[in-house]
C-alpha cells in the first residue's frame, strides 16, 4: 500500500482559513471606522441649544460686555440701610427694560455669628462705658448699634432669625452704549433713593455676566451680611395689589388671584382706555362695569354705535335714544349748557366755546373750511346767536338755541358764502335734513342713557357722535354729579382732526366736573397714531389691554412700555383675559361675570337669540293665561 503526502493540501487548507479571518477582520475594521466617521460628522452637523442662544462673538471692556450687537453690565448692592422695606427691589424688576438678576444666599452657622457678635457687643459696651467715665455726650450710633446686635442675638438663640451671606446682582441689557449708561443711572438712582449702595463691575464685566446666568455660579461674590427678615423683604416675586376698600369688581388678579376692586373716582382722574382686537371681550368688560358702577349710583352714558347696549339697557330700565335721520330723536348742536352755580364761565365765554365747537362740527360736515370760509363762518355764528338774542348779558336758561336752518340763513345775507350755503343746503332741506336741523327733544332724566348711531350712514356718524358728546358736555357742566361716558369705537373720532382734539379737550378737563370718560377701539394703529391719541392715553388713570391683532402688538407695547412677556400674553390671551393698569400699578386680568350679569351682557349673538326665544315664549304663556 502506497501513501500520499498530505501536509501541502493541510498548509494550503490553512493559508485559506487566515486570509478569509483576515478579511472578515479588515471588513469590520472598515466599518467601524465608516460607523465612526459618520457618528463624527452627524456630532460636528449637530445644533445644541447652547449653539442657538450664544452670541457670535464677545468683547470684553473694562465695565461692560458686548454680545453681538447688545451691550451689557452688570451691576451689585455692596451695603444696604438698617431698615429695608418689603418688595425695595420691585421698581426695578418691573422697569420696561430686559434684565437678569442674581441672588446668592450662603447660610452660616449660628455658633460662629454668636460668637463674633458676642466680641462685638464687649467692644460696644467698654466704648460706651469709656466715654461715659470720660464725661463725653452719648453716641446714638453705638447705643444702637449695641440694641441690634442684642436683638440679633436674642433672635438667634431662640432660633427665629438665621444669617446669611447676601449677593444680589443685576445684568442690565440695552442696544447701545449710551442707552446702557442711561440704563445703569436709572438703576443706580432707583436702589440710590431707598439708601442702597451700589457699584458697576470694573475688570470683572464676564465674571458679572457669568453670575446672573441661570447656572448657579456666583463668579462675583460681593456678599453682606444678612439676617432673615431682610433677605425675606428681597423677595422679588411682589405682584401689584389692586384691592381697594370701595369701588366696584373688575376681575381677577392672574398674578395672585386676588380680586381686583377699585374705584376709578379716587384717582387723579376717572378717564379709563380700552384696547382690544374684535371678538376679545371689550364690550363685555365694559358692560359689567356698567352694570357694578349703576349699583353704586353713578349715572352713565353710552354712545353705542352697533346696537350693543341695547340689551342691557332694557333689562335695566334704562333710556335708549335712537339716532337717525328718521328717528323722532334730535339734538340741537348749537345747544348751550344752562347757567347754574357750577357754570364757572361767563355768558361770553359760554357763547364763544359754542362757537368753537360748532365750528368744529362744521369742518366734518363741510369737508374742511378754507381760510376765508372759516373767517365768513365765524361772523355768521355770532350773527346765528344774535338772532335769537344770544348776547353776552343774555340769560342762557330762557333763551331759544338756533338751529342749522337759521346759520344758512344769515349765511345767504353774506357775501363770498355761496359755496358754504350750497353745501349746508343738504343739511337743512337735503337728504341730511332730519339730523341736525331741529331743535333738542332728548332728555338725560334716566341713570343710564344710551345714544344708539347704528341706524345712521358711515359718512354722518363722526358728526352725530360729536353733536351726541358735545350735548352730553352742555349737561355735565350745568350739574356737576358723579357720571360716566363710554364712547364706543372712539377711532370713528380720531380720523377727524377737530373731533380728536375735542375728545381730548373733554378728557382733560371732565375731572373738574366729576365727570369720567371712558374710550374703547378696536383700531388701535389709527387711535394711537392720532396727535391725539396718545395725550388721550396719559391721562386716563385706568388703561385695559385685552388680546391684541398681532398688527397692532408693536404700537401698543411701545405705547405702554410693556415687556416682551407682556407683549406674547396679549397676543395669546384668552377672551376677557388683558392687563388692567391703574395708576402706576398693573397686572394681568381675568374679567369674571356671574350667570345673571352674563345674560344681561353678553354680546354673543347665539345667547342672545336663546334669550330673546325665552322671552317670547314667556310672553306667550302671559297672553295664554289671560
Amino acid at each position: 500500500m502506497a501513501f500520499k503526502p498530505i501536509s501541502g493540501k493541510i498548509e494550503k487548507n490553512q493559508t485559506t482559513i487566515y486570509e478569509r479571518e483576515q478579511g472578515q477582520l479588515k471588513k469590520k475594521v472598515e466599518e467601524e471606522l465608516l460607523t465612526l466617521q459618520e457618528e463624527r460628522v452627524y456630532r460636528e452637523s449637530e445644533v445644541s441649544i447652547r449653539d442657538l442662544i450664544s452670541p457670535a462673538a464677545f468683547r470684553v471692556e473694562s465695565s461692560f460686555l458686548q454680545l453681538g450687537d447688545i451691550y451689557c453690565r452688570t451691576i451689585f448692592i455692596s451695603a444696604y440701610p438698617r431698615y429695608i422695606s418689603i418688595g425695595w427691589s420691585s421698581p426695578v424688576i418691573n422697569l420696561a427694560s430686559t434684565m437678569d438678576i442674581g441672588m446668592f444666599f450662603y447660610p452660616v452657622k449660628s455658633a460662629v455669628i454668636l460668637k463674633q457678635l458676642k466680641n462685638k457687643v464687649g467692644a460696644l459696651e467698654a466704648q460706651l462705658s469709656a466715654d461715659r467715665e470720660k464725661g463725653a455726650p452719648r453716641d446714638p450710633l453705638r447705643e444702637t448699634a449695641l440694641r441690634d446686635i442684642e436683638q440679633l442675638r436674642d433672635n438667634l438663640t431662640q432660633g427665629t432669625e438665621h444669617f446669611f451671606q447676601f449677593c444680589f446682582y443685576v445684568t442690565l441689557y440695552a442696544k447701545d452704549k449710551k442707552e446702557l449708561d442711561q440704563l445703569s443711572e436709572d438703576v443706580e438712582g432707583i436702589f440710590g433713593s431707598k439708601l442702597i449702595i451700589t457699584h458697576k463691575v470694573f475688570y470683572q464685566a464676564e465674571q458679572g455676566f457669568n453670575s446672573t446666568l441661570p447656572i448657579c455660579n456666583d463668579e462675583l461674590y460681593i456678599p453682606f451680611n444678612l439676617n432673615s427678615s431682610p433677605i425675606a423683604a428681597s423677595f422679588p416675586f411682589v405682584s401689584a395689589e389692586l384691592t381697594s376698600d370701595n369701588g366696584i369688581f373688575y376681575g381677577i388678579n392672574l398674578h395672585n388671584n386676588s380680586l381686583i376692586v377699585f374705584d376709578r373716582f379716587s384717582l387723579q382722574n376717572a378717564n379709563m382706555v380700552v384696547f382690544a382686537s374684535s371678538g376679545a371681550g371689550k364690550s363685555y368688560a365694559i358692560k359689567l362695569e356698567i352694570l357694578r358702577s349703576l349699583m353704586m349710583g353713578v349715572d352713565i352714558i353710552v354712545i353705542d354705535p352697533e346696537m350693543e347696549y341695547k340689551h342691557l339697557c332694557d333689562a335695566v330700565g334704562g333710556t335708549y335714544v335712537n339716532i337717525s335721520l328718521s328717528s323722532e330723536a334730535k339734538i340741537n348742536p348749537f345747544d348751550l349748557p344752562k347757567q347754574t352755580g357750577n357754570l364757572e364761565m361767563s355768558t361770553e365765554d359760554v357763547i364763544r366755546s359754542a362757537i368753537i365747537t360748532v365750528k368744529g362740527l362744521l369742518k366734518i360736515m363741510l369737508g374742511g373750511l378754507t381760510t376765508q370760509q372759516d373767517s365768513v363762518i365765524d361772523k355768521a355764528l355770532l350773527e346765528t346767536y344774535a338772532k335769537k338774542d344770544i348776547t353776552r348779558d343774555a340769560d342762557l336758561n330762557t333763551v331759544q338755541a338756533p338751529i342749522m336752518q337759521d346759520l344758512q340763513e344769515v349765511l345767504e345775507g353774506m357775501t363770498n358764502s355761496e359755496e358754504l350755503v350750497l353745501k349746508l343746503n343738504k343739511f337743512t332741506e337735503g337728504t341730511f335734513s332730519g339730523l341736525f336741523n331741529s331743535p333738542t327733544n332728548v332728555d338725560l332724566n334716566n341713570q343710564l342713557m344710551v345714544f344708539g348711531v347704528r341706524d345712521l350712514e358711515a359718512e354722518l356718524r363722526p358728526m352725530a357722535i360729536y353733536t351726541i358728546v358735545n350735548f352730553i358736555w352742555n349737561i355735565v357742566r350745568s350739574e356737576r354729579k358723579k357720571r360716566i361716558l363710554v364712547i364706543d369705537e372712539a377711532w370713528w373720532l380720531m380720523q377727524q382732526e377737530d373731533s380728536a382734539s375735542f375728545i381730548f379737550a373733554l378728557v382733560k378737563r371732565c375731572r373738574k366736573y366729576y365727570l369720567g370718560i371712558t374710550t374703547i377701539t378696536q383700531d388701535v394703529n389709527d387711535f394711537l397714531r392720532s396727535q391725539y391719541g396718545q395725550p388721550i392715553v396719559t391721562n386716563s388713570a385706568l388703561q385695559l389691554l385685552l388680546k391684541q391683532s398681532p398688527t397692532a402688538i408693536d404700537l401698543v407695547q411701545k405705547s405702554f412700555a410693556l415687556t416682551d412677556s407682556e407683549r406674547m400674553f396679549l397676543l395669546n390671551s384668552s377672551v376677557g383675559q388683558g392687563i388692567f393698569f391703574a395708576g402706576s400699578k398693573h397686572a394681568g386680568i381675568q374679567v369674571l361675570a356671574s350667570n345673571f350679569e352674563d345674560q344681561i351682557v353678553t354680546t354673543n349673538p347665539e345667547q342672545l337669540l336663546a334669550i330673546e326665544k325665552a322671552k317670547k315664549e314667556f310672553e306667550e304663556q302671559l297672553l295664554n293665561k289671560e
